[in-house]
């Protein structure tokens, strides 16, 4: 699998110190964003403590705050200055009913900034130049420019950013059900843009869907061929009412699962792959629990007690800590893909230890003593107790070192303590270790989901009437559940 962020690098910024006493109870030095919001009506089911309401709230402030309101286009990135990433985007989308459910926002504001994205994306050019187009066959640029939403710099045309773009696309078409002149265009656009994704092009090794495209080079050489976070990717391109993949495709596809199952960590048999991301995006819009297609009916279990498995693996992994970092035990856990201290090896503690900048990190697989909030926090729906723990245990430990303005940066890691290392990413404090400075928006889009999901299950059942995620998931042979 290709680094998803390896052609582009990133500036660093400073960051405030740290907060003592793993003790004490949550406190945020960091206000939450200012602007005055209305709350409309009354949470039906509160979060359980103080501090996973306050994450849930500020993590979809970064949505809210920090997405243009006339594009719709969301950062990769903040507060480094950051081109747009589209599946930032498909998380903002479902943010916004998120909000209005916690009366964060208001449905008007909600539609108007839904209808400002759908339209941006809909009028944008598609076309195989280099720089003047944002997509191609109806799929777009992984990033794009936030002046123009042209193509950013070498981005490649990406199956799985698009696929998470229109996962938060049908989500709004679900969600916007009235006949309001704004919900029924919305849903329109919805159905514009998903018909319009040509996913039988980008199949130059087919069954499967290549993992991206460049103007400059063609097909990239590398498919969405084993278990991994194309979930929703192949449920999208099965469902489509234009340009559908053949229905065998999916068990073309999961036929080559059984190279990645296993129990080498935690003693449960599931799908494995190193980084949790993989187990968790396409749950944010799918609800797994329950349905099963022939590959896991043949397991005894359903994809959703697969990731939930992952999870606890991964707790396991860092309770062994093979490798010796720093930290790592059973309430603070969670690899995934994330920004890292940088590229270079350094002595610590008498023993040659190797970093790494943006990597996917997991069990095993490029760890050096990095954790991700968001790996557990965006594990609330699977495991809620073991990730409210870790939850609470890393803002008590790490306080305001990791936790601002809109939640938990993106990572840290407590092992690299070295101040004259090349750093690429954040900075470190000798006694409290290396922190990043940015909150990344694929990573606050996890958390805010998933902990939805958990605490209503909004998403999932909003999607369960969408009819081109039932199509796709039939066509793909899931059944029981929910879709009988």
């Amino acid at each position: 699998m290709i680094d998803r962020r390896q052609m582009l690098g990133h500036s660093t910024l400073g960051l405030a110190g740290l907060m003592a006493g793993c003790a004490a109870p949550f406190r945020s030095n960091a206000p939450l964003p200012s602007a005055p919001l209305p709350r409309p009506g009354t949470i039906a089911t509160p979060m359980p403590s103080a501090l996973l309401a306050d994450l849930h709230h500020r993590s979809f402030r970064y949505f809210w705050d920090t997405t243009d309101p006339v594009t719709g286009l969301a950062p990769d990135r903040w507060p480094t200055p950051s081109f747009a990433s589209i599946a930032a985007v498909g998380f903002a989308l479902t943010a916004y009913p998120i909000g209005v459910e916690n009366g964060w926002i208001t449905r008007d504001q909600a539609r108007a900034r839904t209808l400002a994205t759908l339209e941006f994306f809909a009028a944008a050019p598609q076309g195989d130049s280099r720089s003047d187009d944002s997509g191609f066959k109806g799929l777009f640029y992984h990033f794009l420019g936030r002046t123009k939403g042209h193509r950013f710099a070498r981005a490649e045309l990406s199956t799985i950013d698009t696929a998470l773009l229109i996962g938060g696309v049908l989500f709004a078409q679900s969600w916007f059900d009235t006949e309001h002149p704004g919900d029924v265009r919305i849903r329109a656009l919805a159905d514009q843009l998903y018909a319009a994704i040509d996913w039988t092009w980008i199949t130059p090794r087919a069954p499967f869907m290549a993992m991206g495209w460049h103007p400059e080079s063609g097909f990239i050489p590398h498919d969405w061929n084993i278990y991994n976070e194309g979930l929703l990717l192949y449920i999208l391109a099965l469902g489509s009412p234009t340009h559908a993949l053949p229905a065998e495709s999916w068990d073309s596809w999961t036929s080559r699962f059984d190279a990645q199952w296993g129990d080498r960590w935690g003693g449960e048999p599931h799908v494995q792959f190193p980084a949790l991301f993989i187990h968790q995006y396409s749950h944010c819009w799918i609800d797994f629990r329950g349905i099963r297609d022939r590959y896991m009916t043949a397991k005894g279990i359903d994809y959703f007690e697969n990731s939930r498995r992952a999870v606890r693996a991964q707790r396991a992994y860092a309770i062994a800590n093979p490798e010796g970092w720093v930290g790592y035990g059973p309430d603070v856990w969670g690899l995934t893909a994330c920004d890292g201290p940088g590229d270079f090896t350094t002595d610590i503690g008498g023993r040659r230890r190797e970093f790494f900048s943006y990597a996917a990190r997991g069990v095993g697989d490029r760890d050096d003593g990095t954790l991700a909030p968001t790996a557990a926090a965006a594990s609330i729906a699977f495991e809620p107790e073991l990730s409210r723990r870790a939850i609470e245990t890393m803002q008590a430990r790490y306080g305001a070192r990791i936790y601002g303005k809109y939640g938990f940066l993106d990572s840290f890691n407590p092992t690299l303590t070295a101040t004259s290392v090349p750093l690429k990413h954040g900075s470190v404090d000798p006694a409290a270790g290396w922190v990043d400075d940015d909150y990344l928006g694929i990573d606050q889009g996890a958390i805010v989901v998933m902990m939805e999901n958990w605490r209503t299950g909004l998403v999932w059942t909003t999607m369960r009437r969408n009819p081109h995620i039932r199509r796709g998931l039939q066509r793909a042979g899931f059944t029981g559940g929910w879709l009988t």
